[in-house]
Formats: structure tokens, sequence, C-alpha cells
């Protein structure tokens, strides 16, 4: 499975972002999201990007048409036991499995006709939503900065820390033969982030983020 992006939910309306600007990331565009009462800030690289994300219209959020994605749950993640992060896979046919009894999600920012295939994972809250973009074998192409500061390019690694959960097994199976996504049992809701195979090796912790990137 290849990753689009991953978001990460803010509980500090994305000022979290500066420290990353800070230790050497060039800052993407941004963009508000109609209808589902979000707004973001983006840092691309060869192969992905991370997205900051937090709430600007609660009533929009919490609107019929959105409820149900649990993504009101998620930006509350500091009150109740719902992960901050969001895995995007690219659309293939290694995610048809995962994906069999997923919901559909038009939201208003997408044209009609076009939909996200959205997992909530509601019953195990402390695994990230997840979900796949109509786009088949593809990313969709941009013109986004890729150049950093500190040198860091291509993403090779992804680990999710999540508190342990027996109802969690079957997820994590269609992960299994995956070289990039790992899920490691833990006592918190963490992502940890490898780059270039730790040529450099560094590692960064971004504590307000629940984040650690390895470089």
């Amino acid at each position: 499975m290849e990753i689009d992006h991953i978001f990460i939910f803010s509980k500090n309306g994305g000022k979290e972002a500066a420290k990353l600007i800070e230790f050497g990331l060039t800052e993407g565009s941004s963009r508000i999201h109609p209808g589902q009462g979000t707004t973001n800030r983006k840092f691309y690289f060869e192969n992905f990007f991370l997205e900051i994300l937090w709430v600007i219209d609660e009533s929009e959020i919490r609107s019929e048409l959105t409820s149900k994605t649990k993504l009101w749950e998620r930006s509350q993640f500091d009150k109740n036991d719902f992960s901050p992060f969001g895995l995007c896979l690219v659309n293939s046919k290694l995610t048809e499995k995962l994906f069999e009894q997923s919901q559909i999600y038009q939201p208003n920012y997408f044209p009609k006709g076009m939909s996200i295939d959205i997992i909530t994972n509601e019953n195990n809250p402390n695994l990230p939503w997840t979900f796949r973009l109509p786009y088949r074998d593809e990313k969709i192409a941009h013109n986004e900065p890729i150049n950093h500061n500190n040198g860091i390019r291509k993403l090779t690694h992804t680990e999710f820390e999540i508190p342990l959960n027996k109802e969690e097994k079957l997820f994590k199976t269609y992960f299994g033969n995956s070289e990039i996504i790992d899920f490691k049992n833990g006592q918190r809701n963490h992502l940890t982030l490898e780059f270039d195979n730790k040529n450099q090796k560094k590692e960064m912790k971004f504590n307000e983020l629940n984040l650690t990137l390895k470089y």
C-alpha cells in the first residue's frame, strides 16, 4: 500500500505547524473545506504530504452531511479516546479488501459524483481515520515545495502507536504485507514518521502533535 497523505488534528488552531517550520520544513498551500468545517496547513515531500487539520466551523462538521464521518469526534481527541490521525491511502487494487465495508462520503468541496471511501473506526477509535480518494492508482499532481532546509525528502516508514485493543486485530491484518505502514501497541496515540531511511541518524519530537520524525 502507498500513502497519499496523513493528517493530524490540531487542538491549537494549527499553530503547532510553526514548530515544523522552525525545524526546517517548508510549508505548502492551505485550504478551507467548505461544508466540512475544517481548514489546514500542509507540508509536502517527494512521495506524500503531512496535513495539520483543525475545525473552524462546528456547525458544519457536526451537520447531517459530515457527522457520519466522526471527524468532529476526531477533533476532540484530547477529550475522548479518538485518535487525532487520518491515513489516506492511494486508491489501488491493494486497498480493495480493506475498503470492502467502507462508507461513502461526498464532501461539498468535491465535484458531484466524486466521493471518498472512509473507514471511521468509530468502534476502535484509537485507530486512525482511514480513507482513499477516487483517483485510481495515482496522486493528484501539484506544484508544492518539496525542498526543506533540514534535507528531509522522502517518507520511508510510518508507525502508528496505539493503546492495546483486541478488537483492532482484523484491521491490522490488511497491512500485514505493507513495508511502509506498521502498528505498534503502546500506551498512547502517537505517530512516528521515518524519512530517507534515517540517513542523518537524527530524531525530532513534536509533543503537541503527538509526532516524532526520524531522519
